[in-house]
């Protein structure tokens, strides 16, 4: 029993991939596209975490939203 309780307890192994995504609409729009587009081709997507936030001018309008992040994923 105790071996059964350790194995489901197990340490994970996590790689990290750095994207940006980008939005005409918001910040967490960017970053949403960006984390669902990662789910489309890396397997076990855990987390991400947003490390910058920049954006485009156009006309004295705010154009686009950027977000750079890191999205973590086990490693089977």
């Amino acid at each position: 029993m105790a071996k059964k309780a350790k194995a489901a307890s197990a340490d994970r192994i996590y790689k990290m991939s750095e994207l940006v995504g980008t939005s005409t609409k918001s910040f967490a729009d960017a970053a949403s596209q960006a984390v669902e587009r990662a789910c489309e081709t890396l397997r076990n997507v855990d987390w991400f975490e947003v490390s910058e936030m920049r954006g485009a001018v156009r006309n004295g309008r705010v154009s686009q939203y950027q977000v750079k992040l890191k999205v973590g994923f086990r490693l089977d």
